[in-house]
């Protein structure tokens, strides 16, 4: 009789453990979840390629596909961030991610201005001195290099070209390019180019030269942010890695922008305004 209530105190034991176990299993799956979604125009109702999907203060994030298409491997209750040049950010809940619809931002036109661009001169800046060259598996991320203005740009003040080194495993593999101006705390701000940059990169170690004299770039006199964007996209994968890789430059700076959980985080120097970090090795091309 003795063995019979132990065999069922332990049976009792394990049904409820089993019961416990199952239950838990549920709660965490259903907040733990591949997010699957669409982003889409909200007035066109076309999709939105390219788009910069983060998860709010968290290293994961994805792009969207061409099609709009994207899926993340996050719990639900997290807070999913979306932007986009041309469009408003915007953040839902996991539970509430499906379609999401990002509105267009109207841009007022500027007056149409014939510039004098003699381009009989031209300058490349941003070298880097006995420079090093690094790359890094770097996963979703924006990382910028400021430039200064100097009172000689007034010779070359039009941006003809900008140039990145990379090292791609495969061809056509694409990467997005922004220019951002200077904010009042010295921050990336709006963005330069009223609509995205995308550019395809060759197979191999190679400096890529994009040209930018259509948009009619004036350096700005308080600088500006270059940066590149890694798109997470099914054409840039290779196994469980994206390419390409940005070759970076080891440098001493001030300070340093990185765009990473959802939002522009900024590395100080030390009590000697000293700080060594790996620099994207992005130059640019001024002209007259």
């Amino acid at each position: 009789m003795k063995l019979f209530r132990s065999f069922g105190t332990a049976l009792q034991d394990y049904t409820y453990f089993m019961y416990k176990y199952i239950f838990l299993y549920f709660v965490s799956f259903s907040l733990s979840a591949q997010i699957k979604g669409v982003v889409k125009d909200s007035i066109s109702g076309e999709p939105i390629s390219y788009v910069n999907i983060w998860v709010e203060n968290e290293t994961i994030g994805t792009t969207s596909e061409v099609n709009g298409g994207f899926s993340l491997d996050v719990k639900k209750d997290k807070t999913i961030i979306f932007s986009v040049l041309g469009y408003e950010k915007k953040k839902l809940k996991g539970t509430d991610v499906g379609i999401v619809q990002l509105n267009p931002i109207a841009y007022e036109l500027d007056e149409v201005i014939v510039l004098d661009k003699k381009q009989s001169k031209q300058v490349e800046i941003g070298n880097i001195k006995n420079a090093i060259f690094e790359s890094f598996d770097n996963g979703p991320k924006v990382e910028a290099k400021y430039f200064p203005y100097q009172d000689s740009y007034t010779k070359t003040k039009y941006i003809k070209e900008v140039t990145i080194f990379t090292d791609s495993r495969i061809d056509n593999a694409t990467i997005k390019l922004h220019f951002y101006s200077v904010d009042e705390n010295g921050a990336p701000g709006p963005e330069l180019l009223a609509k995205d940059l995308i550019v395809n990169l060759n197979k191999g170690v190679i400096k890529h030269r994009f040209s930018v004299a259509d948009y009619d770039l004036v350096f700005p006199k308080n600088g500006l942010f270059v940066a590149y964007e890694k798109l997470l996209i099914e054409s840039n994968k290779t196994g469980n890695k994206y390419q390409p890789y940005v070759l970076y430059n080891f440098v001493e700076r001030d300070y340093f922008y990185t765009y990473a959980y959802g939002k522009w985080t900024k590395l100080n120097g030390d009590e000697e305004g000293k700080l060594l970090i790996y620099e994207p090795s992005i130059n640019l091309i001024l002209s007259n």
